[in-house]
C-alpha cells in the first residue's frame, strides 16, 4: 500500500514541476509578444517619418526576447534544483 501513495506522490510532484516550468516560460512568451507588438508598431511609425531610426527600432524590438530567456532559465532551474 505504501508503495502505491509514494508512487503518487512522485508523479505528482513532477507534473507540478512542469506546469511551474510550462508557466514560467508561457506566461515570459506571452509578456514578450505583447512588448514586441506594442514596440514593432511605434517603431514602424517612427520608421516611416525617420528612417534613420532603424537600427534603434530594432534594438528596442529586441530588448523585451530576453524575457522568454530568463523565463526559460527559471524552468531550467526550477526542473534542475526542485525535480532532483
Amino acid at each position: 500500500m505504501e508503495g502505491g501513495l509514494t508512487e503518487i506522490g512522485i508523479g505528482l510532484k513532477a507534473g507540478l514541476l512542469g506546469i511551474g516550468a510550462g508557466l514560467a516560460v508561457g506566461l515570459a512568451a506571452i509578456g514578450t509578444g505583447y512588448a514586441q507588438g506594442r514596440i514593432g508598431s511605434a517603431g514602424i511609425g517612427a520608421l516611416t517619418e525617420k528612417p534613420e531610426l532603424l537600427g534603434r527600432v530594432i534594438l528596442l524590438v529586441a530588448i523585451p526576447e530576453t524575457l522568454v530567456i530568463l523565463g526559460f532559465a527559471v524552468a531550467a532551474m526550477v526542473i534542475i534544483l526542485l525535480g532532483g
